[in-house]
């Protein structure tokens, strides 16, 4: 199955959790000179317009992104994040008009949104490495299209899941692995958490994120009862429900699995949670933050 498009969703507020997630991670690993590795498994198309009709179709970034972007009173760890959407617009508005002032953004509007790879380019340097994998024949061509002046990255339609496996563990010893896949099939569920199970056995240092759904608990408590039953040691557990679990279609809710965070992921993910619900939730939103498995 191939119709999944995150064109649809792109800036909601699982991107939101998932993105800053994802750029803390990647600051924390700038901070060391020596090189690293980024391997997305489901990458999307690197990049994604605002104003096309996916988006435009279900408007989730307005619920999303678009709520925090300009907030003066967003915490310091949303920082990185904040910053990064907004360098990307600000620069897409100099495209569209090169006699644009760039030190200043004096538009709510929000033309452009990264996926992973987009936040990932961000952070990558010189001495890191980056592999991509996409199976969708429209978003690969996409994100082929956004990383022709890319250095040290590499594009690959195939199966991200063998390609995580294929590639660990990296010749730096430093890694992060993003397994983001759109959950089409319930396999999903269970594939994604196997392949961290056997990456870890290969690679026990790696920092690994997975994100999913909350569409069925039950599919997520799977999850969790893998991981614990599993050799893999620190899994900090992150979710951010906007309603209640129900057994009607849709999704309620997101959330991570992270393992070997950096160390202060918690506690800015005690400052992200609460902004979050206020800014993009109601009375009815929660959000749980656990140290699944310890160190």
């Amino acid at each position: 199955m191939l119709s999944y498009r995150h064109a649809f969703h792109a800036g909601n507020f699982a991107d939101v959790l998932k993105h800053s997630v994802l750029s803390l991670v990647l600051d924390y690993m700038t901070r060391k000179e020596k090189g690293f590795c980024y391997i997305d498994s489901h990458s999307g198309a690197g990049m994604y317009q605002l104003a096309d009709e996916y988006s435009q179709k279900t408007g989730e970034y307005k619920d999303g992104i678009a709520k925090i972007i300009n907030d003066e009173d967003a915490p310091e760890s949303l920082e990185p994040y904040l910053s990064l959407i907004k360098s990307l617009n600000l620069a897409s508005d100099r495209k569209t008009d090169p006699s644009a002032d760039i030190s200043t953004d004096t538009s709510n509007d929000l033309d452009v949104y990264p996926g992973s790879p987009g936040i990932a380019k961000a952070f990558v340097r010189r001495q890191d490495s980056s592999h991509l994998f996409e199976l969708h024949p429209t978003d690969i061509q996409h994100l082929e299209d956004f990383c022709q002046r890319w250095r040290k990255v590499f594009v690959k339609q195939s199966d991200g899941y063998q390609g995580v496996l294929g590639l660990i563990p990296p010749p730096s010893r430093r890694g992060v692995v993003l397994i983001d896949p759109p959950y089409e099939l319930k396999e999903d569920y269970h594939k994604a958490v196997k392949t961290i199970i056997k990456a870890y056995e290969k690679f026990s240092t790696g920092t690994y994120i997975l994100w999913y759904p909350v569409v069925k608990r039950e599919l997520v408590e799977q999850m969790s009862y893998t991981f614990t039953k599993s050799s893999v040691k620190n899994v900090l557990q992150v979710e951010f429900c906007l309603e209640s679990d129900t057994d009607e279609y849709g999704m309620t809710g997101t959330g991570l699995f992270i393992v070997n965070p950096p160390w202060q992921l918690t506690s800015q993910l005690e400052e992200i949670l609460p902004y979050m619900k206020t800014k993009l939730g109601s009375d009815d939103t929660s959000y749980t933050l656990n140290q699944l498995i310890a160190e």
